[in-house]
């Protein structure tokens, strides 16, 4: 086989790694991650995921659903074999130990802790490939390196308005300013969370439940946990007192703070629902790295807009975006854009040999 064709193979498969990959959970603080082991003739002869926290990393899985020798396989892994103990032992030894003649995998694993695998497989003697389909599985993954690299949860700011960008009408009515299928979405999108942020203005004016919901009202599997920023009380009959997860709140005066404290009890995806003052505390912060924009085809014009005061007096200091996605929902359209300075965080890991 010629190089370019090895090349070739390698991405098909890894291609397909990722696609086993998106099968585990989003949630829990652990990466997506899938691998493929694959025979001298190129065949998959076996297949593995990380199904989450507590469960064998995707190359365990992949080993365990192999039916013959491992001796001479050629394993391809979306992220970097880790090289440390946590709930299971490293699997850059466990592949040394199936006997592994090569290993090929898209993103250098950016953790502390658990990064390095690559080097330990190669002083070993097993041949290593790294940054097969690199690009892809870096946007795969974008959340949880964005979440490793700056040691806080990746930050989604998500809000609706109208297309003259108000979030309420001039006296506060806001239900509902999106359609259903705005709607269902913004709670999908809440199940890929590790928690749900709002402030204490949302939860007292609009007593949300913040929970995640299917078409029917039903509660989905996974639920976010509840996080309130602001000083003032909760009532004791809110709805959040109900939540399946105990809340959290913090006084809101610190975000970088919050968020390290977040990060540290294994938060890796945060969703901002909050108000104006919120989602804007964020922005002006720098620390959204996502934006979900709901559009409706409705003007309200008045006050009441879905943003406040970002720290921008001219138009030199706007703050850039790129728009990642445009998509129809319903009569309604969603926006996501990221910081236009954002870098990728694997292909910086990379580039600096970390």
């Amino acid at each position: 086989m010629t190089t370019l064709e090895q090349q070739a193979q390698d991405t098909k498969l890894m291609l397909h790694a990722l696609s086993l990959a998106g099968r585990g959970p989003i949630t829990g603080g652990n990466p997506q991650v899938g691998c493929v082991l694959v025979n001298a003739a190129g065949e998959i002869v076996a297949e593995g995921w990380h199904h989450g926290a507590g469960t064998p990393h995707a190359e365990l899985d992949a080993l365990s659903n192999l039916s013959g020798p491992a001796a001479g396989l050629t394993a391809i892994v979306t992220l970097e074999p880790c090289n440390h103990h946590g709930h299971t032992g490293p699997c850059s030894e466990a592949l040394i130990a199936a006997g592994m003649s090569r290993v090929v995998f898209a993103v250098s694993d950016p953790n502390k802790c658990a990064g390095g695998g690559g080097e330990r497989l190669r002083a070993a003697g097993v041949d290593v490939v790294s940054g097969v389909a690199e690009a892809e599985a870096t946007e795969f993954l974008h959340g949880w390196l964005t979440a490793i690299h700056h040691e806080r949860p990746h930050v989604t700011v998500k809000w609706a308005s109208s297309l003259d960008g108000r979030a309420a009408a001039a006296d506060g009515t806001s239900q509902w300013i999106t359609g259903t299928a705005a709607r269902q979405h913004v709670h999908e999108q809440r199940a890929r969370a590790d928690a749900i942020v709002v402030g204490t203005g949302t939860v007292l004016a609009d007593d949300p439940s913040l929970t995640a919901r299917g078409d029917a009202g039903e509660l989905l599997e996974w639920q976010p946990q509840p996080v309130v920023l602001g000083r003032r009380e909760i009532p004791a009959g809110a709805q959040l007192r109900e939540h399946a997860h105990a809340l959290q709140q913090f006084d809101g005066s610190d975000l970088n703070a919050t968020l390290a404290e977040l990060f540290e009890a294994g938060i890796r995806r945060i969703f901002v629902e909050g108000g104006p003052t919120i989602a804007s505390a964020f922005i002006a912060a720098g620390l959204a790295d996502e934006l979900l924009v709901y559009l409706a085809p409705k003007l309200l014009g008045g006050p009441m807009v879905a943003l406040g005061e970002l720290g921008v007096s001219t138009i030199a200091e706007a703050k850039a975006l790129s728009i990642t996605e445009l998509r129809p929902l319903g009569n309604d359209v969603l926006i996501v854009a990221r910081p236009a300075t954002e870098t990728m965080v694997a292909r910086s890991a990379t580039a600096t040999g970390e």
